[in-house]
C-alpha cells in the first residue's frame, strides 16, 4: 500500500479543531517541524498535545502555543520555553507534567492495546497523592489539579496506576521511510518518534528520503509501517532546516 502524500498541508487537512496529537521529538532534535508548520498554517485550533516538550519560543510545538492553538499538554520538559511558563502561570494553558519515563511508557502502552499499568516512579510525591496545578486561575489559585493514583504493593513495594495514552493523531521524524510506512530513525532523533507513533490513531510521517518498498534492510527498521498511515517525503530544503537548541562551542 502506497501511504504516501503529496504534501505536508495534505496529510494535515483533517486534523480538526479540538484534536488530540502525540507529537515526537525532544527538545529540537528529531521534531517533525515541517508537518508542525503545516499544521500551523492549516488553522486548527484547541489542540490536546501529547509531546516530551513544547518545543521552543519560535520554533517546533512553540509556533501553535504562541498562536494560542494549544489548549492542553501532557509533557515530561518544559524548560526552554517563556511562553509556555508565561501560559501556564497565568491560567491559559492546562498542563499534565509527567515523569518522562512513565510519559514513555504510557505512550508505548497505548500503541500496544494495553490500558494501564503500574509503575514505582512517583511514589511519595504529588504524582502519587495529586495536587499538582493542571490549570491556574486567573488569580492565581488552583483552577484545576491532578487527582490522587490508584496505588497497589507487589512483593512490598508500592506502585501507582499509570493510563495508557492513545490520540486522534501522531506526527513523527524519521530519517529514511518507504511507501509503505516503514520508518528508520537517526541516532538519538528516534527519541520519543517511535512512541508516539505507536499510540496516533493515524500517524503522519515525515522523511528525509524516500526509498521504495524492500529497499530497508528489515533488521534496520525502528518502526514497521502497521504503524504509520501517511508519508511525507520533505524536500532538500526542508531537511537540512534544523535548528540548534542550545549551541555549544569551545571558547
Amino acid at each position: 500500500m502506497d501511504k504516501t502524500a503529496s504534501s505536508a498541508a495534505e496529510a494535515t487537512a483533517d486534523i480538526g479543531d479540538g484534536a488530540s496529537i502525540a507529537v515526537g521529538g525532544f527538545g529540537l532534535c528529531g521534531i517533525p517541524g515541517t508537518l508542525v508548520q503545516a499544521l500551523h498554517t492549516h488553522g486548527a485550533d484547541g489542540l490536546r498535545v501529547v509531546s516530551n516538550n513544547c518545543g521552543i519560543d519560535d520554533a517546533g510545538l512553540g509556533i501553535l502555543l504562541a498562536d494560542d492553538r494549544i489548549t492542553r499538554i501532557t509533557a515530561s520538559y518544559v524548560g526552554e520555553n517563556k511562553e509556555f511558563a508565561r501560559r501556564y502561570l497565568a491560567g491559559e494553558l492546562e498542563v499534565e507534567l509527567t515523569p518522562q519515563g512513565t510519559l514513555a511508557e504510557r505512550l508505548r502502552a497505548g500503541g500496544c492495546g494495553i490500558p494501564a499499568f503500574y509503575t514505582p516512579a512517583g511514589v511519595g510525591t504529588q504524582v502519587a497523592d495529586g495536587g499538582l496545578p493542571w490549570r491556574y486561575a486567573p488569580d492565581g489559585s488552583v483552577a484545576v489539579a491532578s487527582p490522587p493514583k490508584e496505588a497497589r504493593t507487589f512483593d512490598g513495594r508500592s506502585y501507582l496506576l499509570e493510563h495508557g495514552i492513545t490520540c486522534d493523531f501522531a506526527l513523527v521524524h524519521a530519517v529514511r521511510g518507504d511507501r509503505h510506512g516503514n520508518l528508520v530513525f537517526n541516532k538519538s532523533a528516534r527519541n520519543f518518534n517511535t512512541l508516539a507513533a505507536m499510540a496516533g490513531r493515524i500517524t503522519i510521517a515525515e522523511v528525509e528520503h524516500l526509498v521504495e518498498p524492500g529497499e530497508l534492510d528489515p533488521d534496520e527498521i525502528h518502526l514497521p509501517g502497521i504503524f504509520v498511515q501517511r508519508i511525507v517525503a520533505l524536500t532538500p530544503a526542508q531537511t537540512v532546516n534544523k535548528q540548534i537548541e542550545k549551541r555549544t562551542v569551545r571558547a
